[in-house]
């Protein structure tokens, strides 16, 4: 069975209706900007409300394979279980891949593909490249790059990843380091000391052997940390003695906000923000939740909490 046949029946749609849909699905991406965290501006490239209908639907037919070592975008899996795998190791580094959605292209997928199951037909090749890939040229027939922002891109490019993932674990287990991918955040950590210090340079090696120079570590984003500093892995701060914590400023932030609501200075959706921090805060250090209870009251955070829910309920 083909795979415009396959969407056709699961989104209840003509194949025609799917197929002349699919042709142009490329350009139908809203490209917008958000300045990132420490200098520049990452560019999101946002599908049409249909397409990512047709991108999640594809999600449940797929069964590709997608290596432990890969955290992100699992069912039960967070940047609570990716931090929780390295809070026993003292020793830590963090890599970043550069611009790494962009860089996978629909060639490379193929390549990458081919190595590790048979390829589709022709057919399901053009439909995969449409369903899932953005042309941010404004040319017709320009160059496919996966894009931040589709609901598929994540699954897509874990299973991109799995043969280095597959190559970096069992390196890593040679050498007695617990390696996790979230994204593109690799995450390292140790209990032997001096041991992370070649990783760099591995990982680079092998990055070059699978991929060409197509993906790139972030030079300026390589961190070595260890208990005589702070750890973090994809923000959250792991202390000392191995437990998970939001760290200082996000929980001075919370208490400034939590204040505001107490004086009535924070609107509608300034208290949807707040309400997404609390419940990032239960999930990752339930004990600071009991804390603001004391502080402000029991009763203003279940108002908050659920002020929060009856507006989602209404609008």
């Amino acid at each position: 069975m083909t795979l415009i046949k396959q969407l056709a029946l699961e989104l209840k749609k003509s194949e025609y209706e799917v197929a002349r849909f699919l042709l142009n699905a490329p350009k139908r991406y809203k490209v917008y900007t958000i300045p990132k965290r420490t200098s520049g501006h990452r560019v999101i490239a946002q599908p049409s409300k249909e397409l990512k209908e047709y991108q999640r639907k594809y999600l449940e037919l797929q069964n590709l394979p997608i290596h432990d070592s890969a955290i992100a975008y699992r069912k039960g899996m967070s940047i609570k279980q990716n931090a929780i795998a390295h809070k026993d190791n003292p020793y830590l580094l963090k890599l970043d891949l550069e611009n790494f959605f962009n860089s996978i292209s629909n060639t490379l997928f193929w390549t990458v593909w081919e190595s590790l199951i048979a390829l589709p037909s022709d057919q399901d090749k053009r439909t995969l490249e449409k369903l899932l890939f953005w042309c941010p040229s404004k040319k017709t027939g320009g160059k496919l790059v996966l894009s931040i922002g589709a609901p598929s891109s994540p699954l897509v490019s874990n299973f991109f990843m799995y043969q280095f993932d597959c190559v970096l674990s069992k390196l890593c287990m040679e050498k007695g380091i617990i390696y996790t991918r979230y994204a593109d955040d690799l995450t390292f950590s140790t209990k032997h000391k001096d041991v992370l210090f070649v990783l760099p340079q591995l990982v680079k090696e092998n990055l070059t052997n699978l991929f060409g120079n197509a993906i790139r570590i972030n030079r300026k984003k390589t961190r070595f940390s260890s208990k005589a500093h702070n750890r973090h892995v994809t923000g959250i701060t792991i202390s000392n003695d191995g437990t998970l914590s939001l760290g200082r400023e996000r929980k001075r932030y919370i208490k400034h906000l939590v204040h505001q609501v107490q004086i009535n200075k924070l609107d509608i959706e300034e208290r949807q923000h707040l309400r997404g921090l609390i419940s990032f805060a239960k999930h990752i250090e339930p004990t600071f939740i009991e804390s603001l209870r004391k502080k402000y009251s029991a009763e203003l955070i279940t108002q908050i909490v659920e002020e929060s829910n009856d507006y989602v309920t209404q609008k």
